[in-house]
């Protein structure tokens, strides 16, 4: 893998990497078929122990990967004839929300997803994955023409948290957020939303009322980042403070579904999406073809409801009665 970001825990696996590279690089690889086997399989075998053993923080680092695959490389992977939209018809186009019309698989779909950028220049026009106001309004607009013409809308959600600044304030950050929230609920049209990344708090929420919400396997999704939670609960964010609010807010794909947050997780290539962007992007594929072809069969009433009643169901328990 070409790239010279290292996470800690991964360390004893990036030493493995570098004997077998620089076996096979040399004149006699041939020779040492049986030797590169042996170091491959234990590669895999310790790569696989430490992922099945991942820190909530740890998950953290993962999902922030620089080569972990954003919605733009989703779309490329499994999409076909793309075509994007672009603004508001409001303020104007913020490109950390990418929407348009394709197909995946032979399904005709609209696709909303946050887009943090790869280059630095990139990063900065897309605000790093923290989208505006004309974001959340551009996305809704886009899919209300999908319900429209009756087609199913999917999104991927990639984000940190909605942009924190004064002119996105302004601009009414929070009310296009609530107006997301309350229209998503209603439309009438088949949604998924997938946290292929980072899922935090509002910004996550403006493009994931859906009819099922699925994480990819080593995202995250929470009401707030370890660290800003951390700088409220301790004035401070550091490795020891994000450690301990990454594991209070449980927000590991495993968590969130165990408290009845999303609805599937979808597995990734052994060592994460970016050791395998392609095969990732097939699982992804996949389960979106098998979902969509599933709320398919519903009516878009009954969808409504559905949906209505799915997330009145959060947070919802009964209390046994304490014996006298």
């Amino acid at each position: 893998m070409s790239s010279t970001y290292t996470m800690p825990f991964e360390e004893p696996v990036v030493e493995l990497d570098r004997q077998i590279d620089a076996l096979a690089a040399r004149d006699d690889s041939d020779n040492m078929a049986e030797e590169l086997t042996t170091l491959r399989s234990s590669r895999n075998s310790l790569l696989e122990k430490i992922y099945q053993q991942l820190t909530p923080w740890d998950t953290v680092r993962v999902a922030r990967h620089p080569l972990r695959p954003q919605t733009a490389d989703y779309i490329n992977l499994i999409c076909r004839d793309f075509r994007e939209l672009h603004g508001d018809r409001h303020f104007g186009d913020d490109r950390s929300i990418i929407t348009g019309l394709g197909r995946i698989g032979s399904i005709k779909v609209l696709v909303v997803g946050h887009q943090k950028g790869r280059t630095t220049q990139e990063r900065i026009a897309c605000h790093f994955g923290c989208a505006h106001p004309e974001g959340y309004r551009k996305a809704l607009k886009k899919m209300r023409l999908a319900e429209k013409f009756g087609l199913p809308i999917v999104t991927f959600i990639d984000t940190p948290g909605a942009y924190p600044g004064l002119k996105a304030e302004e601009r009414g950050q929070a009310e296009a957020i609530a107006v997301n929230l309350r229209d998503m609920s209603r439309l009438k049209t088949p949604i998924v939303s997938v946290v292929i990344g980072e899922g935090g708090s509002g910004g996550a929420l403006g493009i994931g009322v859906a009819d099922r919400v699925a994480m990819l396997q080593h995202a995250w999704y929470s009401v707030i980042s370890p660290e800003g939670c951390a700088a409220i609960l301790w004035k401070v964010a550091n490795e020891e403070t994000n450690t301990t609010a990454a594991t209070a807010l449980a927000l590991t794909s495993k968590q969130n579904l165990q408290n009845g947050l999303i609805d599937d997780i979808i597995d990734e290539p052994l060592g994460g999406a970016h050791r395998d962007p392609q095969l990732a992007s097939e699982q992804l594929q996949r389960y979106l073809v098998d979902t969509l072809r599933e709320l398919g069969r519903f009516n878009p009433r009954s969808l409504v409801e559905r949906r209505y009643e799915k997330f009145r169901k959060i947070g919802v328990y009964s209390e046994s009665p304490t014996p006298e």
